[in-house]
């Protein structure tokens, strides 16, 4: 009866009763936990395509996106790092001396004093 008012096969509704979770999501988990494994390792710092090319050089196989949308769907996020401030390399500006009197208001055009 209840199959018929959810509009779902009696065998389907007896694999989710006895199997909740799918293989994918299964899966999923488990790679969950080597994300976050790899994740803890690199102190917050690394995003999912760091994370991807630790978990291909342990072995794993998954794609990249993959990894992409389970560190999102689960708020894992790279630390955004900043540069120090460091003071403007180079000389800073010397205002010369008038050493040669040199006279800068004029009385009329082309003429001085």
């Amino acid at each position: 009866m209840m199959c018929r008012v959810l509009n779902v096969a009696r065998a389907g509704f007896y694999e989710w009763l006895h199997r909740p979770l799918s293989a994918q999501a299964i899966d999923n988990q488990r790679l969950l936990g080597l994300i976050r494994d790899s994740y803890a390792v690199s102190c917050g710092v690394y995003g999912s395509q760091r994370v991807f090319g630790d978990l291909r050089e342990i072995g794993e196989t998954c794609g990249r996106h993959r990894v992409a949308r389970l560190m999102s769907a689960h708020k894992i996020k790279a630390a955004r790092g900043y540069k120090a401030p460091r003071p403007i390399a180079g000389r800073h500006s010397v205002v010369a001396l008038n050493r040669l009197e040199r006279v800068f208001t004029v009385t009329a055009p082309n003429h001085i004093r």
